[in-house]
């Protein structure tokens, strides 16, 4: 029943999503997409000399108030090289891994780019403030919520600039899930029963 589900994990920053996505991937038994994506995404814009941060930050140069993407200058070689074509050519790696068979893709807008794949689940997830800013004293090496909260609007400015929807609407995910309470393995076991029980 699970044997052709590709799941995508939006997800607050601090609200332990990446975790979960790791958990469902290993009780799966399927492989976890993440930053490899960007990696594959940039050989194809035959991009191969940049740092991963320098890469995260061709991608998410994204001006939130206009309607024409930023064309992206500040690796010399590469100018002229753009966000939005990161964006297609991860689009086109996320198709990819997807037809290649079941996985976990997290971020990356994946829910998205695979939105009208019928084999395809996706998730949001987060957690309120208290739990959040919790973890990012704990997990995030002392960040602050005010600081979480600067990367939640940063992926939601991506998001929504290259979907034209509203990144953590509800309406746009199968399964919202709250990290607040409760262990993340236990909310990893009742989102794969929840899923198995709707592809009934």
């Amino acid at each position: 029943m699970m044997e052709n589900v590709v799941i995508t994990v939006s997800r607050q920053y601090g609200c332990g999503g990446r975790e979960l996505a790791t958990i469902l991937a290993k009780k799966l038994n399927v492989k976890l997409y993440d930053k490899q994506i960007i990696h594959l995404a940039a050989a194809k814009l035959g991009i191969n000399d940049l740092s991963e941060e320098e890469l995260k930050e061709l991608e998410n140069t994204v001006e939130p108030m206009t309607l024409t993407y930023v064309p992206f200058h500040s690796f010399g070689n590469h100018a002229g090289e753009s966000s939005r074509g990161m964006f297609i050519a991860e689009a086109g790696v996320i198709r990819r891994l997807a037809n290649d068979g079941p996985c976990v893709i997290l971020g990356r807008s994946a829910d998205y780019v695979l939105e009208d794949e019928p084999n395809h689940f996706s998730i949001f997830v987060c957690a309120s403030d208290e739990y959040r800013e919790k973890r990012g004293k704990i997990v995030y090496e002392g960040k602050t919520l005010k600081e979480l909260n600067q990367e939640n609007e940063k992926r939601a400015r991506y998001y929504n600039y290259y979907t034209g929807k509203k990144w953590g609407d509800p309406a746009n995910y199968d399964l919202v899930v709250n990290t607040s309470s409760g262990s993340l393995d236990e909310i990893a076991d009742a989102i794969i029963n929840y899923i198995k029980t709707i592809r009934k």
